[in-house]
């Protein structure tokens, strides 16, 4: 059977991004770029979070401020807007500023994949850290959320990765806002600690939210930090780990600390991108 086309775009960076329907979960979709699955969408319920990563966000967004409390939102990265979605529907009323590179890959996303009408959705262009200055002056102390999750194919480049980005994202930071980052990582976790380390240095306080098997560092996958000047409420913490996917582990405090084990804090100098993956890793779903 000759292989089915998929509505697609070439990126300036040269690679190949797709949007691939997912075979066994109708009405979703994943965006897929350079053969890595970036993105999973379900345009019939957006609040169905499919990547376990995705879900783990999902959890600590859920605990911020009340139940369905609009927010205001910073997203560095926009793949398929999955994020966005989930909370403009979980969340009405919530303000969304979202920063990509790549402004032929949103309009894919938003041509095949829309917004619904009356989310208040800004997507602006250009690179990650060079655009958050050009953000309005305004939500400047005022951000309940920023959620880093930059990817050139599948590595996170370098220079979102140091002390310094982290202290221009923190600048946007209510008192009381949370950094969600992304951290792709292979066996051993150097990478992962390091952005925890480096973390930990700008804003004070980190929880570590992973598969806990990824955590004895025996695979390639995901591992999410969450960073804050106030610690976590400790009530969170159950609930996160009751959330899933399973089986989860949580760490904060101490815990921390003793899984960062001196990793270096990464810096504008000294700052690397993410490890790459083997090609073994990905297996695209839903493809034809």
């Amino acid at each position: 059977m000759a292989q089915q086309e998929h509505p697609s775009v070439t990126l300036s960076s040269g690679l190949h991004a797709e949007i691939v329907g997912d075979r066994f979960v109708p009405g979703a979709f994943e965006l897929v770029v350079d053969g890595t699955p970036q993105s999973h969408v379900s345009l019939d319920d957006p609040t169905a979070l499919f990547f376990e990563y995705i879900q783990r966000m999902g959890h600590v967004i859920d605990r911020l401020k009340l139940p369905g409390e609009p927010l205001t939102a910073v997203h560095l990265g926009a793949g398929a807007l999955t994020i966005p979605r989930y909370i403009h529907a979980t969340r009405p009323g919530s303000r969304q500023q979202v920063i990509e590179l790549e402004r032929a890959l949103v309009d894919l996303v938003r041509t095949e994949l829309p917004l619904p009408r009356d989310a208040s959705i800004r997507v602006r262009y250009g690179d990650a850290r060079a655009t958050l200055a050009q953000l309005p002056a305004g939500l400047r102390g005022t951000v309940d959320l920023v959620v880093v999750d930059v990817f050139a194919g599948a590595r996170t480049p370098a220079h979102v990765t140091s002390a310094e980005f982290y202290g221009e994202v923190g600048a946007l930071l209510a008192d009381d806002g949370v950094v969600l980052v992304n951290i792709a990582d292979g066996p051993g976790l150097a990478f992962a600690r390091g952005q925890a380390a480096t973390l930990r240095y700008a804003f004070g306080n980190v929880a570590v939210l992973a598969d806990a098997s990824l955590l004895k560092s025996r695979r390639y996958g995901n591992v999410v930090l969450a960073a804050s000047r106030e610690p976590l409420p400790v009530e969170w913490l159950p609930r996160l780990l009751a959330g899933g996917p399973h089986p989860s582990k949580v760490l904060a405090g101490h815990e921390v600390v003793d899984w960062i084990a001196g990793a270096p804090i990464a810096t504008d100098a000294t700052a690397v991108p993410s490890p790459p993956p083997a090609r073994s890793v990905f297996q695209v779903r839903g493809r034809d």
